[in-house]
């Protein structure tokens, strides 16, 4: 008998797949194209977190959750298959996670350090950064391709996955689990907790300041456009950090403490709840950027309207076709000569 959690994840995991898909690859699309006011360093960075959440919708959601609840037996299923995919679907986490620090301290340095800002706020270093993140985040992640041994051998096949009784008891492994742990997503809380702490900080100094200076100063043109950019800039900060927060933090929950004081039951349903949270922070950015960008509004509007567009002109276009071939229009016999200066009339008007 199915507990009601079961239902809820099999309805919740699809339509996550359902809207993660399209919408991180409507971020990927639109951002590429820099159309959207932000830095180049700023861009590049949304692209990379759009990116990582896509693979782990597909790693994660779509081929293991989706496939666990709805396919009980496919290639999949197969030990090496899934011990890959496993290892896959940690590295797009962690590059999820990790690439949303490398913002948050990009934003930081961008706010705080305008003498470092110069040199640390480019598109180079943010491709340094990202590269190199990605790079030793996937080194991290291959130990735990052996984690894993054969839940079953049929035919002298080996199915399924489970873990080696050494993970639990072998101290290299019980040290890989906790640093494991603290790296994702222990560490990354505590940073996005203390950069956007000490972000606002400088925010509430600076902004105390320019609110002295500014009867005596003669620019004030161009301190609000200056402090119109850094507002837009804090907005999609904060946005993008209070929703990763309030989405991990059951999770980390779970992590360290939910074992020590829930029950059986209440284990397996607050397990539920806090993964479906997780996974849900990998398809939230996009509205984070309707809302809070008008510039990506604008741009996404242009893409839905781009294919209606499209199709109205191709059917004004075969319409205009078939005039020129038709020899009567409105009961009127057409000669070469008219049907020739129609044809360029059209033309005109469009």
């Amino acid at each position: 008998m199915h507990r009601p959690i079961q239902w809820v994840k099999k309805i919740f995991y699809m339509i996550l797949a359902i809207v993660g898909v399209p919408v991180n690859l409507m971020s990927i699309v639109i951002l590429s194209r820099r159309n959207c006011g932000l830095s180049s360093c700023t861009t590049r960075y949304l692209v990379a977190m759009s990116t990582a959440d896509l693979l782990v919708i597909i790693t994660n959601i779509i081929l293991r959750r989706i496939n666990n609840l709805y396919f009980p037996l496919n290639f999949l299923k197969l030990t090496s298959v899934c011990r890959a995919l496993y290892v896959l679907i940690r590295a797009a986490v962690d590059c999820s996670v990790w690439f949303t620090i490398a913002f948050t301290f990009d934003r930081f340095v961008a706010i705080c350090c305008p003498k470092l800002k110069s040199k640390y706020c480019t598109r180079k270093t943010a491709s340094v950064v990202l590269t190199t993140t990605g790079i030793l985040l996937c080194l991290k992640n291959i130990p735990i391709y052996f984690r894993y041994k054969p839940t079953r051998v049929i035919n002298n096949v080996e199915w399924r996955c489970s873990n080696n009784q050494s993970y639990f008891t072998d101290p290299r492994w019980i040290g890989f689990r906790i640093f494991d742990n603290v790296l994702t997503p222990l560490l990354p809380f505590i940073l996005i907790l203390l950069l956007n702490a000490l972000t606002f900080r400088h925010i509430l100094v600076t902004s105390r300041v320019r609110q002295r200076l500014r009867g005596q100063s003669k620019k004030d043109n161009h301190s609000d456009s200056e402090m119109e950019r850094r507002r837009k800039s804090m907005i999609l900060l904060f946005s993008i950090s209070g929703n990763f927060i309030f989405l991990w933090f059951l999770y980390i929950l779970y992590i360290f403490a939910s074992r020590y004081f829930l029950g059986a039951y209440s284990y397996y349903t607050f397990e539920a709840v806090a993964y479906m949270l997780r996974n849900l922070n990998c398809c939230t950015n996009t509205f984070i950027y309707v809302v809070t960008q008008s510039e990506f509004r604008e741009q996404l509007k242009s893409a839905v309207k781009y294919p209606v567009t499209s199709i109205l002109k191709l059917i004004n276009k075969q319409s205009n076709r078939d005039q020129l071939k038709d020899p009567v229009v409105n009961g009127q016999e057409v000669t070469a000569g008219d049907a020739e200066e129609n044809g360029c009339m059209s033309k005109d008007k469009h």
